[in-house]
């Protein structure tokens, strides 16, 4: 039903960008994606989503070219939809163990562990991914706006994350993690520079490292 409805909807609102179903056909294929991953605060979430044939929703894209209503309506669609999904995330202090690539990385294999549905094939939103065992991967640089499964995993980790820093925001209120998410913005380093880092902040990250904890106030 979606499908037909949002075809029909695309043709009304003469929407011209079109994502490509599949890579190979006739293969279960789950795209990946993580989103997160240059902020200065909170975890780096991944998704793994595997649409079902020929699923297509006007307003799916890459979620950074997507407005946040927009991506809002777009979750439960997705994962009402979706064959199978699966959202996990790294922490900080993960992400100052291993780095932030190798944090990402393992935030996309357990999100795929968790998939409910075994894929055939991984579509990885980017250039390198380490294999997952079992499973062959294609990388596709910018495979977020080019791939329908690509795209609905950066909705769902955009907005898991998004909802994430909401909750640590009423924690830390300081630091305006309700509208930058963790990103280094000019009130994200304002609050830095007037409080220190929480435990939230990743200490390897430059504008964290050598400046003292702050602890939440009850």
């Amino acid at each position: 039903m979606v499908t037909f409805v949002a075809q029909a909807a695309c043709r009304t609102l003469h929407c011209f960008h079109m994502l490509k179903t599949s890579f190979t056909s006739g293969v279960i294929e789950a795209g990946c994606d993580e989103a997160g991953r240059g902020c200065l605060a909170g975890p780096v979430f991944a998704a793994a989503v595997i649409l079902p044939v020929g699923f297509y929703h006007p307003l799916l894209n890459d979620s950074k070219q997507v407005k946040e209503k927009d991506r809002e309506l777009l979750r439960p669609i997705i994962e009402k939809e979706a064959v199978a999904w699966a959202v996990a995330f790294s922490t900080p202090e993960q992400i100052d163990t291993m780095n932030i690539l190798k944090a990402s990385f393992r935030a996309m294999h357990e999100a795929i562990d968790e998939l409910k549905t075994r894929p055939e094939l991984l579509l990885i939103d980017g250039h390198i991914f380490p294999p997952y065992f079992g499973i062959s991967h294609q990388c596709i640089v910018k495979g977020d706006a080019k791939y329908t499964s690509i795209a609905a995993a950066s909705i769902l980790a955009k907005t898991h994350r998004d909802e994430y820093m909401d909750r640590l925001h009423q924690e830390f209120p300081a630091y305006g993690w309700n509208k930058n998410k963790g990103y280094g913005t000019a009130n994200h380093l304002k609050g830095i520079a007037a409080n220190g880092i929480t435990i939230h902040h990743r200490r390897s990250f430059a504008p964290c490292a050598n400046v003292n904890c702050r602890l939440p106030e009850y």
